[in-house]
C-alpha cells in the first residue's frame, strides 16, 4: 500500500505542493499577526527634518564656526612622546 501512496504523491508533487504551501503560508500570516506588534512610530518626513536642520543651521551665527578658531599649535598634536616638552 505504501508504495502506492508513495508513486502517486511523487507523480503529482506540483499538485500537492500548491496547495500544502498555501495552506502553510496563511496560517504562517495570521500566526504573525495575532502574536507581533504592528505599531510603528510616527516619524516626521525626511524632508521636513531636513529642512529644520537647514533652518537651524541659517539661524546660527556664521562668523561662529567651531573648526575656524584657532586652539593650539597645529604641528604640536602628534608628537611623539619621546619629542614632548614634558
Amino acid at each position: 500500500m505504501w508504495p502506492i501512496i508513495m508513486q502517486f504523491l511523487r507523480s503529482n508533487a506540483t499538485y500537492i505542493t500548491l496547495p500544502v504551501a498555501a495552506v502553510v503560508g496563511i496560517i504562517g500570516y495570521n500566526l504573525e499577526g495575532l502574536l507581533s506588534d504592528r505599531y510603528t512610530p510616527y516619524n516626521k518626513p525626511v524632508q521636513d527634518q531636513r529642512f529644520e536642520r537647514l533652518e537651524d543651521e541659517m539661524l546660527k551665527d556664521p562668523t561662529n564656526v567651531e573648526k575656524l578658531k584657532y586652539k593650539e599649535n597645529v604641528l604640536g598634536r602628534n608628537v611623539s612622546p619621546s619629542l614632548s616638552k614634558d
